[in-house]
């Protein structure tokens, strides 16, 4: 998507090489007409997917997955890191890796939000090694749902994640795939859509 490797390439800084900060408009400061447009080409990319629950996981996906839910009508439900005295009855947990923060989380969802009747999009802005990701395919596994696919902001095309996650079937449409990066520049790869 034109639109958002053009916002990589302004506001976003690699840094050491292999972090990519777009904190300037997609995970700190929002620019939302921007993931306006990013929610408005999820839902053409995934419209005919009869998705009826989007799921992302805390904090960075919240946003994104809001303004794409708003195109579908369907409710966000979002993963927790952090078990809190209002989440009652049973949930659904797994364990996922940080990249960012290098550290362990356990993610959980409660069971009332996801059930089997449930075509699940799972948004989150970036993919890389696919631990987030891999956590929430889990979560929706445990719940009995089906994945409708998975929605990715910024995927890097070198990592290990976007094939971990094909390689199980799941649709997988990122709106910029980095091909490769580092303090000279950011190469993308073709966009296929």
């Amino acid at each position: 998507m034109q639109l958002l490797e053009q916002a990589i390439l302004e506001r976003g800084r690699v840094k050491d090489g292999e972090v990519l900060k777009v904190d300037a408009f997609l995970n700190h400061q929002m620019d939302v007409g921007l993931i306006n447009e990013l929610g408005r080409e999820f839902h053409r990319r995934f419209a005919d997917a009869g998705v009826t629950k989007i799921l992302t996981i805390e904090a960075s996906g919240i946003g994104i997955a809001c303004i794409t839910a708003q195109y579908f009508g369907v409710p966000v439900v979002f993963a927790k890191k952090t078990q809190s005295r209002n989440i009652d009855g049973e949930v659904l947990t797994t364990q996922v890796t940080s990249f960012t923060h290098q550290r362990n989380y356990d993610v959980i969802v409660s069971k009332r939000f996801l059930d089997p009747s449930d075509r699940v999009l799972l948004i989150d802005d970036f993919l890389a090694k696919g631990s987030a990701l891999l956590g929430l395919i889990s979560l929706v596994q445990q719940s009995g749902a089906s994945i409708a696919g998975a929605g990715i902001c910024i995927e890097k095309g070198f990592d290990v994640g976007g094939q971990a996650v094909r390689s199980q079937g799941i649709r997988v449409e990122s709106l910029a795939t980095i091909a490769s990066m580092d303090a000279n520049g950011i190469v993308f790869a073709p966009d296929h859509t």
